[in-house]
């Protein structure tokens, strides 16, 4: 199946470079709001996903471009045509569920053929769309299986395929994963990457694993309470996160709360809470009125050293105690418990060494360029 046989819906054609606008799209339950003013454009052929906790909007607005749900405000367009009253069945988008909702008295064969014999499509054209999808996903020699006869990740290639079928310009993966188990959602992590780039369709992702959305997606939104918390690539979330949720939320953290005490040549020092004097030297110079303004530093288990003799350091490094170790295979996790009462999370390659006996002293730094400063919402 070609892009172009994917991408084409029988609609007039639209010169726009967006497949979906969101434009301050508010929805509202029982006068409580879901999701607030979310403005996004997604790419045609880009993996988007949309990523946060349980209750923050992700599905609901996902829903909201299938047609499932209706803004209670704003507006949301496919390919530039306004989908205000077009129903879902008539949008050119279609959506893989986490449960996979196949019909369990249907055939594979029969479950992709679906929705094209309702649109009463011709035999051979069923025949042949229906082939294709089945070849795209690997799943030729399971035709004639139930579901009930298949694995988790069998049946959900031909969730994939029952979606690709009907050559949508858009697909729709509501936690798509989350049914299979860890090796398998790995496994299948690849392939979902691997369909995406050589169909070229835009793919739209909503889930709550980082992992997951770091590995898969172009872009990322992160949301938080119905909004938009932050936008960008895999790299600049996970490096640069916008708020200390998206520093807490994308992967682990140190995060220590503080004011910022002076700005001396781009190096803040900030006074956490706790009495630590920590030294940030951003990427961009933050204006000297921000003295005293509240912050939040965040430091990745990654960035941070440790050594069990005094290092020649002078910022940035403390003693503590080593409180834990965990063997992780590639790594070595470290847990250690500074004279404030603050704890750092350390994450280490392993080096095939001894690990270390707990509740010895150690001594831990990062450089000034390692860590972030956040302000404190």
């Amino acid at each position: 199946m070609s892009q172009a046989a994917v991408q084409s819906q029988g609609s007039a054609k639209v010169d726009t470079e967006f497949d979906i606008e969101l434009r301050k799209v508010y929805k509202v339950f029982n006068g409580e709001p879901a999701v607030s003013r979310v403005d996004l454009t997604i790419q045609r052929g880009e993996f988007f996903s949309i990523l946060g906790p349980s209750g923050c909007g992700k599905t609901t607005t996902l829903r909201m471009i299938a047609g499932f749900e209706t803004p209670t405000a704003g507006e949301v367009l496919i390919r530039g045509q306004l989908m205000t009253n077009v129903p879902p069945y008539l949008r050119p988008v279609n959506t893989v569920f986490q449960s996979y909702a196949l019909f369990s008295h249907l055939t594979v064969k029969e479950n992709v053929a679906f929705g094209l014999r309702l649109k009463r499509r011709s035999r051979a054209e069923v025949e042949e769309r229906v082939n294709e999808a089945l070849k795209l996903v690997k799943m030729e020699p399971l035709a004639t299986r139930f579901p009930a006869q298949l694995s988790g990740g069998q049946q959900q290639r031909v969730a994939l395929a029952r979606a690709l079928v009907n050559r949508p310009a858009v697909v729709l993966l509501d936690e798509p994963l989350g049914a299979l188990d860890l090796k398998l959602r790995k496994q299948m992590q690849v392939e979902l990457s691997t369909l995406h780039r050589d169909l070229g369709v835009t793919f739209i992702m909503v889930t709550h694993d980082q992992e997951e959305a770091m590995s898969l997606s172009d872009r990322i939104a992160v949301m938080h309470e119905g909004k938009v918390e932050q936008l960008g690539t895999p790299q600049e979330i996970y490096e640069h996160p916008a708020t200390p949720f998206v520093a807490s939320f994308i992967g682990d953290t140190n995060l220590f709360r503080g004011q910022i005490t002076n700005i001396d040549r781009s190096i803040l020092k900030i006074q956490t809470e706790s009495g630590l004097p920590i030294m940030v030297q951003p990427v961009e110079p933050w204006n000297a009125d921000l003295i005293r303004t509240k912050v939040v530093v965040s430091i990745r288990p990654e960035k941070v050293y440790v050594s069990f003799y005094p290092p020649d350091i002078r910022l940035n490094c403390f003693e503590g105690r080593l409180r834990n170790v965990m063997y992780l295979g590639t790594h070595v996790h470290y847990l250690i418990e500074l004279p404030t009462g603050d704890r750092l999370t350390v994450l280490q390659p392993n080096t095939a060494g001894a690990l270390p006996d707990s509740d010895i002293p150690i001594y831990v730094y990062w450089a000034t360029t390692d860590c972030l400063a956040l302000l404190d919402r």
